[in-house]
C-alpha cells in the first residue's frame, strides 16, 4: 500500500507537520529524505530496511560511499544527497557553538562533543577551554590514541590550560565502540 493511502496521521511528512520532527521515528525520518521506496517496498519499508541492514541510523550515516550505494535502493545521488545535509548541518551547529559561544549547560556541552568526536574511529582525548563567562575560548582534541584507550598527560593538559588563559574547561573522551558507559579505569 502506498504511504499516500495510509490515515493523514501516520503518514510522515504530515506527522512531522503536524507533531514536530522529534515525534517521528528513525525510519520514518530517514524515509522523509528518500521521499521514494522500491518496487515492493514503501519509503518507510524502505528506510526500516536500510536502517536494519546497516544496523541503525548512525552507521547509515557514518558509513563510506561504496558501502552506503550497495544498500538496497540506494546509490551515488542519494550518498551526494546525504553527505550535503550532514554537511549544512554540521555548519549549522556550528555557527551558534564558535569562539563566543556560551557553554551553560550539560546539554550544550553535550551536543557539541557528540558533534566534535562521535565520527572518530579512535578515543580522543579533549578540551573546550573557556572564560570566565564560560564562553568557549577554544577547543582542541589534545591526545590521539588507539580503538580503546588514549594515553593522557595532565602538564600537557595544563600548559594548555594556561596559554589559553582558561577559567574553566570541560574534558572530553569518546568510545569508538560507540559505548556510552564508562569504563573501569
Amino acid at each position: 500500500m502506498s504511504i499516500k493511502d495510509w490515515p493523514e496521521d501516520q503518514q510522515p511528512r504530515e506527522k512531522l507537520i503536524k507533531n514536530g520532527a522529534k515525534s517521528l521515528t528513525d525510519a520514518e525520518l530517514l524515509a522523509i529524505f528518500l521521499r521514494t521506496g522500491v518496487k515492493g517496498l514503501s519509503a518507510v519499508d524502505l528506510a526500516a530496511k536500510l536502517l536494519n541492514d546497516f544496523d541503525d541510523l548512525n552507521h547509515l550515516l557514518a558509513a563510506d560511499q561504496e558501502t552506503f550505494c550497495q544498500g538496497h535502493g540506494l546509490g551515488m545521488a542519494t550518498y551526494v544527497q546525504l553527505q550535503a545535509i550532514l554537511e549544512m548541518a554540521d555548519r549549522y551547529f556550528h555557527t551558534g557553538l564558535k569562539k563566543g559561544a556560551v557553554f551553560n549547560s550539560t546539554d550544550v556541552a553535550k551536543r557539541y562533543l557528540i558533534q566534535q568526536l562521535s565520527q572518530s574511529p579512535f578515543e580522543i582525548f579533549a578540551c573546550i577551554f573557556l572564560d570566565n563567562k564560560h564562553q568557549m575560548i577554544e577547543y582542541e582534541a589534545l591526545f590521539q590514541g588507539t580503538i580503546n584507550q588514549s594515553s593522557v598527560y595532565p602538564r600537557e593538559v595544563l600548559r594548555r590550560v594556561i596559554k589559553h588563559n582558561a577559567a574553566a574547561i570541560i574534558i572530553a573522551h569518546n568510545h569508538p565502540s560507540g559505548h556510552i558507559e564508562p569504563s573501569p579505569s
